[in-house]
């Protein structure tokens, strides 16, 4: 299969380096970060592992996707804000069977891809796998997750089954879904409690079930987003969405979460597209987001303030 790996930062990398080391697999990955693709090319791609580092040699590293032929898959890893600006220079990434996999944070990538390529090319799903940059060609694996997709019209389809073949083989255990923005809105509730909080304080996600105020607004957070999703007709994939974030948060108590990894960074986040999203959507349907509006503003004002 030829894959495309569009955004090889931390989990772009993962999973590239895990289907590379599959021989029946040809790996590009494709991001804009110079100094990552040079290091890739010329050493290889390091992925540190609690069982020892895996060097992968056997893929390919790009700036760009322009001149690269259709792929059988297009695997989505930018970041939620850059989907369709990436997916818009990507497109001649996309022939007739080509199928399109976004396994991003937060809401709206789906959308964005549909509006760039034809949705019948259009798989969505998540991921729960913990990962992070450690330098130029060289990525930390913190945690084992699943990978869950589907199609987005809730069909069952033989594509998504090869799919799952070529994922499990690849040691990136996959399982399919009729419901995926019921995934993406389960997976979304781990992302709401755990993100903002930890990148507004300062720590792992473990700690935030270690005190009462952290705890009651994460318990608030989510609820704020259960009764938006509500409103929307959304199936979540759990029976208890507060307990559920709850679970995540110790499960992953080490972690340093994406959105901390990106303030540290003095990166953009995601916020828009998680607690923002939250927002926005409450508004549509007049439902108050008081908790998520006040880490979406402070997160904000955090990024307003990095240093020029």
């Amino acid at each position: 299969m030829n894959v495309a790996i569009l955004g090889s930062g931390a989990m772009g990398c993962v999973y590239g380096g895990f289907l590379a080391g599959q021989s029946e697999n040809k790996v590009t990955l494709i991001d804009v970060w110079k100094e990552h693709i040079q290091t890739i090319n010329e050493k290889g791609l390091t992925i540190n592992t609690t069982e020892g580092n895996i060097v992968v040699k056997n893929v390919a590293a790009v700036t760009s996707a322009e001149g690269l032929p259709p792929q059988d898959l297009v695997i989505v890893f930018v970041k939620a804000t850059a989907t369709q600006e990436a997916m818009s220079q990507a497109v001649n990434l996309v022939g007739p069977n080509t199928m399109v996999l976004t396994l991003q944070n937060g809401l709206g990538n789906i959308e964005k891809l549909c509006r760039v390529v034809d949705a019948k090319h259009v798989l969505g799903g998540i991921n729960s796998y913990g990962s992070s940059i450690k330098g130029p060609g060289e990525v930390i694996l913190r945690g084992y997750g699943e990978t869950v997709f589907g199609e987005i019209d809730s069909s069952k389809s033989k594509r998504t089954e090869d799919l799952k073949g070529v994922l499990d083989r690849a040691n990136l255990p996959a399982n399919l879904t009729t419901n995926v923005q019921g995934r993406i809105w389960t997976k979304l509730i781990s992302n709401i409690a755990i993100n903002s909080l930890c990148a507004i304080m300062g720590i792992k996600n473990g700690q935030l079930l270690k005190h009462p105020e952290s705890l009651a607004l994460m318990e608030g957070a989510v609820l704020e987003a259960v009764a938006v999703a509500k409103a929307l007709g959304i199936t979540f994939e759990t029976d208890d969405p507060v307990e559920y974030a709850k679970k995540v948060t110790k499960n992953t108590g080490e972690n340093i979460c994406s959105m901390l990894q990106d303030v540290r960074a003095k990166r953009q986040t995601e916020i828009s597209v998680i607690n923002g999203a939250i927002v926005e959507n409450g508004k549509k349907f007049g439902i108050p987001t008081p908790i998520n509006m006040v880490l979406t503003n402070l997160i904000s004002v955090i990024q307003q303030n990095y240093p020029a």
